[in-house]
C-alpha cells in the first residue's frame, strides 16, 4: 500500500462566496495544493455554477493552480477561453464530448494538464485508448452537479482498476476522486490508488478548515 501523502484540492462550490476572499486566502495558507473549480451548464449536469467573473477574481487571489472541472456540453468549444482566464488544470468529461483524442490533445498544446472525467455509471473501460495521453483521470464518486452527496462505494473498485492498468502499461496520469471525500474515507482512497483528492463541504463546513486539510493530506 502506498502512503504518499496525497494532493488536495478544495472544491470551491462549497466556499461561502459572501467571503470569497477569505475563503481563497485559508487555501493559500493552507497545505491543499491546488483551488477545484466546477463549472456547470444547466445542461450536461442540472445546476449551473462559477463562471468567467469568479474565476478571474480567483486567478488574481490564487496562490496555487486552478484545477478546472469542465461539467458542460462540448466543452472543446471553450478550452481557448478557460486556458485563456487560468486554468492550470482543465479536465472534461468523456460523456461530454465528441471527439476526446482531439479536445485532450488541444488542452496539452496549450500548455496545461488535460484531465479527463468519468461519472459513476460510466464504465473505466471507456477510457482505455486515452489513458497514454492523460495528465489526470478523475473519478466522480457522486453524480455531478450539486455539492454534499454520499460518497458511492464502487469508487473504491473504479480506482484500483484504474490504478492496476497504470501499473501495468507503465502510464503516468494522476487519479483524482470528487465527491464524498471525507476524513473517514480519505485514507482507503489513497490506499486504493488516489493521487489528489478533491474536497468541498469537509473543508469548507469544517470549524477549522487548514486543521481539516492538514488531516486529508496526512492521512488521519
Amino acid at each position: 500500500m502506498k502512503h504518499t501523502p496525497p494532493l488536495i484540492a478544495p472544491s470551491l462550490l462549497a466556499a461561502d462566496f459572501g467571503r470569497l476572499n477569505d475563503e481563497i486566502m485559508m487555501v493559500n495558507r493552507s497545505e491543499a495544493d491546488s483551488f477545484h473549480v466546477d463549472v456547470m451548464d444547466g445542461s450536461f449536469v442540472p445546476n449551473f455554477s462559477i463562471g468567467t467573473p469568479i474565476i478571474q477574481a480567483i486567478k488574481k487571489q490564487a496562490l496555487k493552480p486552478l484545477d478546472i472541472h469542465l461539467m458542460i456540453l462540448d466543452p472543446e468549444r471553450y478550452i481557448d477561453h478557460f486556458v485563456q482566464i487560468g486554468a492550470d488544470w482543465l479536465t472534461v468529461h468523456i460523456e461530454a464530448t465528441v471527439d476526446l483524442h482531439k479536445t485532450v490533445t488541444h488542452i496539452k498544446n496549450l500548455g496545461v494538464k488535460a484531465g479527463v472525467s468519468l461519472n459513476p455509471e460510466t464504465p473505466e473501460t471507456r477510457l482505455t485508448e486515452i489513458l497514454p495521453e492523460a495528465d489526470v483521470i478523475l473519478v466522480m464518486s457522486v453524480h455531478p452537479g450539486f455539492g454534499a452527496q454520499s460518497f458511492i462505494p464502487e469508487t473504491f473498485e473504479k480506482i484500483r482498476t484504474l490504478n492496476r492498468i497504470r501499473q501495468a502499461r507503465n502510464l503516468d496520469f494522476l487519479i483524482e476522486v470528487d465527491g464524498g471525500v471525507n476524513l473517514q474515507n480519505a485514507r482507503a482512497l489513497v490506499d486504493a490508488g488516489a493521487d489528489v483528492l478533491v474536497a468541498g463541504n469537509t473543508i469548507f463546513s469544517s470549524p477549522d478548515p487548514e486543521e481539516t486539510i492538514h488531516l486529508l493530506k496526512s492521512g488521519h
